[in-house]
């Protein structure tokens, strides 16, 4: 089925098809949450959400993105204002990291000779890393995260951000910059 025909579908609320694409990208929906809020049960929530909007919001996709940009708008646009309205509350108090370590090491293959000392060595990275990630200005955190760890590409971004692909390139460069001035840093006075 082409994804024109699962839009029509959708706009006339096929269930079975509304089922299919929630399955197709709950998984993505759910770590791309996750990503922005560091907690699984929040991420969960976050993405219900999601699906619940694209029910009851399908109507108005115009088809000017792929149906998966736009659910990742969505998703995005969610996580970013559960992030606000929990910064009023407590300021960043509940935002540790961008991504999970268990995320991370699904990515990272595994060493079978791993012991405590290495494992305790990846984890003091990925905290610091975190924190440089924290510290970004918010369009230059999401342009990063959605481009090296969702692996999306600049297009996708840029219909995401609802910006051009130029500004989303500019964007990652000055995240890279940023994040290597601030870990050279930070190893600079540790180290």
């Amino acid at each position: 089925m082409t994804e024109e025909e699962i839009i029509v579908l959708l706009k006339k609320g096929d269930e079975p098809t509304y089922k299919t694409v929630v399955e197709q990208y709950q998984r993505y929906v759910l770590n791309t949450c996750f990503r922005f809020v560091n907690s699984e049960e929040t991420a969960e929530d976050i993405s219900q959400e999601v699906f619940i909007q694209l029910f009851y919001s399908i109507g108005e996709f115009r088809g000017e993105s792929k149906l998966s940009t736009w659910i990742y708008r969505i998703a995005v646009t969610k996580s970013l204002d559960y992030i606000k309205k929990n910064k009023r509350k407590k300021r960043f108090a509940s935002i540790k990291r961008l991504f999970g370590e268990d995320e991370m090491e699904e990515r990272i293959p595994s060493n079978d000779e791993s012991n405590p000392e290495k494992e305790l060595d990846k984890k003091e990275r990925m905290q610091i890393l975190n924190l440089a990630l924290d510290s970004l200005p918010e369009n230059q955190r999401i342009a990063f995260t959605l481009s090296k760890y969702d692996e999306m590409s600049y297009k996708e971004i840029a219909d995401i951000l609802g910006t051009s692909v130029s500004a989303v390139e500019s964007l990652i460069h000055r995240a890279k910059n940023n994040l290597q001035k601030k870990l050279y840093n930070y190893y600079k006075k540790h180290i």
